[in-house]
């Protein structure tokens, strides 16, 4: 019997909701990001590019769709509360669930978004209600620069080493 878990209760892989789409660097999905010689090239990926890292066109079209079509919304105006929320979603048909329940905590957990919630309690009733404030955020970008960032370090490191040893 192998040791990978199964009837253990330990997960088999990573699950997809703590998962990022990373097609091969050399896919017809990505458009080039270095050169021959493995030296960043200048061009920068759109926002649809992006977003298909978090939700595959692929995969996971309807969800790539709806997230483009938030983070189109979103660039234009900084941050949206609840009810610009509600009338983007109403005027594009999106389902409420789909973008609560499934686009939304994405977008969130990666880093793409923050959400910013204010307590207010009513006087007339005493209700306690949360309006919800969303907006872009750097930390998906800062996220992934510190992986690259450190990963080329590892490579520069291993190549210095190597070349001190070749020049012995």
């Amino acid at each position: 019997m192998s040791d990978m878990g199964e009837g253990k209760g330990i997960p088999r892989g990573v699950p997809s909701s703590e998962s990022v789409y990373l097609p091969p660097h050399n896919s017809p999905e990505l458009r080039s990001f270095e050169d021959k010689n493995g030296n960043i090239t200048r061009n920068l990926w759109k926002m649809e590019e992006v977003v298909n890292f978090v939700f595959s066109k692929k995969y996971q079209p309807k969800y790539h769709e709806i997230a483009v079509a938030f983070i189109g919304e979103l660039c234009g105006k900084l941050s949206m509360e609840g009810a610009d929320i509600g009338a983007f979603l109403s005027s594009n048909g999106i389902s409420k669930a789909t973008f609560y329940n499934r686009v939304l905590p994405r977008l969130r957990r990666v880093g793409m978004i923050k959400i910013e919630r204010e307590t207010i309690v009513a006087k007339e009733s005493l209700r306690k209600y949360r309006p919800m404030k969303v907006s872009l955020s750097k930390t998906f970008g800062n996220y992934f620069m510190k992986i690259g960032d450190s990963w080329l370090a590892c490579v520069d490191d291993a190549r210095s080493v190597k070349d001190g040893q070749e020049k012995l």
